[in-house]
């Protein structure tokens, strides 16, 4: 990193923290004590107002915030983040309304003349290939502040011709395979569900109290909160590295991939209103997977080949 712009970051990164050592400056930007030292002295003659405290708990202090530079990218960043844009293009509904159109437009207007050159070159030398949104999700913006601020929602869900009221819990918003799917609790239910947002007609804000199960501080990963019913059935599969790949390339929180004795094993539950969804599933591995155990479901998945056949026949 050149220093003037290590000189930016530090900017910003003292304007937030107000209080600061040397030592505070040495990890975030991976520098030693003497360029630390070299580095706030230039900060004072560029005109930040940095004064030294002494003593056991000295260190360094703003007087006050100090006007920033705008932020300016170098080329390698300027072209990571038209590749990050470019993903925009797949999606008909984002958060908070904002379109690709708009974006590229201000993105590529901000841009020096040769970085546009050079983005033109780019674009006949990379194809992207993008997952087009297949349906419209209207309450996205609504379901994303929902798991931000921790409130919970009255929805109306359609699943075929079937029309529900859920109270829900949002977790997160994610996009996969065309459709945008939202992980929250349900309120109703009283268990983690995954809701496909196209299928949410509406969405309002309750008064409902949020679940004290959803604890920011020790939920990472809201996979985690993904727990079998005592109705769920175990099972067991054996899979090829093929089948490692289309594991990894489609994974269900209930599912795991399990290294054991030189073999490769799918292992996880299902519940039983799901099992026609796991035989599919299943199908679309192929010769690549051999299911072990429960007997239902091996059954299960031969009567769904066999279907195959007698509608080629």
């Amino acid at each position: 990193m050149k220093k003037s712009e290590r000189l930016h970051q530090m900017l910003r990164f003292i304007n937030q923290k107000q209080h600061f050592t040397l030592k505070d400056l040495m990890q975030e930007f991976q520098i030693s004590k003497r360029t630390a030292l070299r580095d706030v002295e230039s900060l004072e003659e560029m005109g930040a107002p940095i004064y030294v405290e002494y003593g056991r708990y000295g260190g360094y202090r703003l007087l006050n915030e100090v006007q920033l530079p705008p932020i300016s990218f170098n080329s390698q960043e300027v072209y990571a983040l038209y590749f990050a844009i470019q993903a925009l293009r797949s999606f008909s509904n984002l958060p908070f309304q904002a379109s690709f159109q708009s974006i590229h437009e201000k993105f590529m207007d901000k841009v020096s003349d040769r970085q546009k050159e050079d983005i033109e070159k780019m674009q006949n030398k990379v194809s992207f290939q993008h997952t087009v949104q297949i349906r419209d999700s209207r309450y996205l913006d609504v379901l994303l502040l929902a798991s931000i601020e921790n409130q919970v929602l009255r929805i109306t869900y359609q699943r075929g011709k079937q029309v529900s009221k859920r109270d829900i819990q949002p977790i997160r918003i994610r996009f996969k395979k065309g459709f945008w799917y939202c992980q929250a609790y349900d309120m109703t239910k009283e268990a983690y569900r995954v809701f496909r947002c196209d299928r949410i007609q509406t969405a309002e804000s309750t008064n409902l109290k949020p679940t004290k199960l959803l604890n920011e501080d020790t939920i990472h990963d809201p996979q985690e909160l993904w727990t079998p019913s005592q109705k769920a059935v175990s099972f067991k599969c054996l899979i090829t590295d093929h089948g490692i790949e289309r594991a990894q390339l489609e994974s269900f929180p209930s599912i795991k991939i399990k290294h054991e004795l030189g073999k490769t094993y799918l292992l996880g539950w299902y519940e039983p209103h799901e099992l026609d969804f796991i035989v599919s599933y299943f199908a679309s591995f192929g010769k690549s997977l051999q299911v072990i155990e429960p007997i239902q479901l091996k059954e299960k998945l031969k009567k769904y080949y066999q279907a195959l056949i007698d509608h080629i026949e």
